[in-house]
């Protein structure tokens, strides 16, 4: 797959078959309706091709809200498109200014012009331009004008991903990653770096490597203990995953660590992958560090026994 950070960097390909969308997660519900394009590419000989957006229009809109979370970042979005077989990314920088162009120089300039869209696959409820002005029906009355053809995402499938996308933004803010990663498809990850802690949890033999990720839009978890898998330089290992604050040590702010297990490698400043697989408890504050020495011993019995 091509990614493009930029429409400028786009070269009109022949037979685009195309689709627009913030695509966040690429779920179950996206997968069906990158499938239904990827069959209309196979079909006319053309290639596939996802428009998408970063900065989310909704933090540029309205930069006061910050309560958007994303269930994958850009850059994970564009590992998983890449793994299904999507042709080409064109990641828009969405700006005022994009948004404020009229549905007519959208359709004409960004996607015949830029694009080659020769069949747009697109939804009943989709609208772009300025003011959110223009819509499905634009696209058909311009089509022969400009010679492509439009394809409407059936409202069954529009609705689907809008209540898979709520459904498991719900479920990994209450701790049912069963139910996350059954809409997803595949296991809900975190992509960080490991920064130096503290080193609490090597003084109780449960080492961690202390996670920050970045982007402070990616939606995390709930607090609490998680099985995972750690993906480290290709390799997958086993772990548990802690959420939280770390009350028994009077924390001050949310942390994200995970105690991989047969490993004892250096990795600060290494970018790991952490996969999340089951919920095993909730954020508990213990009266000493050895009580909570004790369970984290427990809690290592309880993810194996899941992984296993």
């Amino acid at each position: 797959m091509r990614v493009y950070n930029n429409i400028d960097e786009f070269t009109a390909v022949n037979n685009a078959v195309v689709t627009i969308g913030t695509f966040d997660g690429v779920h179950l519900g996206h997968r069906k309706i990158i499938s239904g394009i990827k069959e209309l590419a196979e079909s006319t000989g053309g290639e596939t091709v996802i428009l998408t957006f970063f900065p989310h229009p909704r933090m540029i809109l309205h930069p006061e809200d910050e309560s958007l979370k994303l269930i994958t970042t850009i850059a994970e979005k564009a590992d998983l498109m890449d793994r299904i077989g999507v042709d080409h990314l064109i990641i828009t920088p969405f700006s005022r200014d994009f948004s404020n162009q009229s549905a007519e120089s959208y359709i004409r300039d960004v996607l015949v012009n830029k694009i080659g869209t020769k069949k747009i696959v697109i939804g009943y409820d989709h609208r772009f331009g300025k003011d959110r002005q223009g819509g499905f029906e634009d696209l058909q009355r311009l089509s022969p004008v400009y010679g492509f053809d439009v394809v409407e995402i059936p409202e069954q499938d529009i609705n689907e991903v809008a209540i898979s996308s709520t459904r498991i933004r719900n479920a990994l803010l209450s701790g049912d990653i069963h139910l996350a990663n059954a809409f997803l498809g595949y296991p809900f990850f975190i992509t960080g770096k490991v920064v130096r802690g503290d080193q609490i949890g090597r003084q109780l033999g449960y080492p961690t490597a202390n996670i920050v990720v970045e982007e402070k839009y990616k939606l995390i978890p709930c607090d609490g203990i998680f099985a995972v898998t750690v993906i480290i330089a290709d390799q997958k290992y086993k772990g548990m995953a802690y959420i939280g604050s770390r009350p028994t040590v009077n924390g001050l702010s949310r942390n994200i660590e995970v105690n991989i297990f047969d490993f004892n490698e250096e990795i600060y400043n290494q970018t790991i992958r952490m996969e999340f697989y089951h919920y095993i408890r909730g954020d508990v504050k213990f009266s000493s560090l050895d009580e909570l020495k004790v369970q984290l011993a427990q809690d290592k019995v309880d993810v194996l026994k899941v992984m296993n």
